[in-house]
């Protein structure tokens, strides 16, 4: 892929269980101009998590100043931490014309989406998004995925289901919707819809 066509950022959403990572982790090895976006989180390093590589770690204060100043492009509460994505993250990616990937759950991408309808038409993030949900086959063969990561309690099973069951009534929002019945296939149509959205920008 060239760099002097117009990157794209990648917003790619999924229910728990329906192999978004694996086919986000395809692309990436697919395209060597491809990025993982890299979000910002009050919460404390874990492991060998690096500042920069797996997150931007904030303190509490600086996070709660940049959303009021509206640097982020969207973030959320996740378990009394807090995420997100600033905007300046996005457009250095793509002025240095590399795609970037969000792969964020769909509340995220409901975010970006009304923020690109926010924004000129010549924008670079709004000319540069394109968003695609990943879709299990059925919900049966999704709880048959989640049961056979033996992980899983049933209580914790059952509470993915629910979300899930939520998470795919966002999926007429999407510009593409990817099956993931087979993963071969799924990444194959992937692939095609990235060149096809190359192609569209020129």
């Amino acid at each position: 892929m060239s760099n002097k066509q117009t990157p794209l950022l990648l917003v790619v959403s999924a229910p728990s269980g329906a192999g978004k990572s694996s086919l986000c982790n395809r692309l990436v090895e697919k395209f060597p101009s491809m990025i993982y976006s890299i979000s910002c989180t009050t919460r404390a390093p874990r492991g060998a998590e690096q500042n920069g590589v797996h997150y931007h770690f904030l303190s509490e204060a600086d996070f709660v100043a940049r959303m009021e100043h509206g640097e982020f492009l969207e973030h959320a509460m996740v378990h009394g931490n807090r995420y997100g994505t600033l905007k300046q993250t996005v457009v250095d990616a793509l002025s240095r014309g590399l795609d970037i990937i969000m792969d964020i759950d769909v509340q995220g991408a409901k975010q970006i989406r009304l923020a690109c309808e926010e924004m000129d038409d010549e924008n670079v993030i709004k000319k540069s998004f394109v968003d695609i949900f990943i879709a299990p086959p059925s919900m049966d063969e999704l709880q048959r995925r989640l049961c056979g990561r033996a992980t899983d309690s049933a209580e914790v099973i059952e509470k993915r289901m629910c979300n899930a069951a939520d998470e795919m009534r966002h999926q007429p929002y999407y510009q593409y919707t990817v099956i993931n019945d087979d993963f071969e296939k799924a990444s194959d149509e992937l692939l095609k819809i990235i060149l096809r959205e190359h192609e569209k920008r020129g």
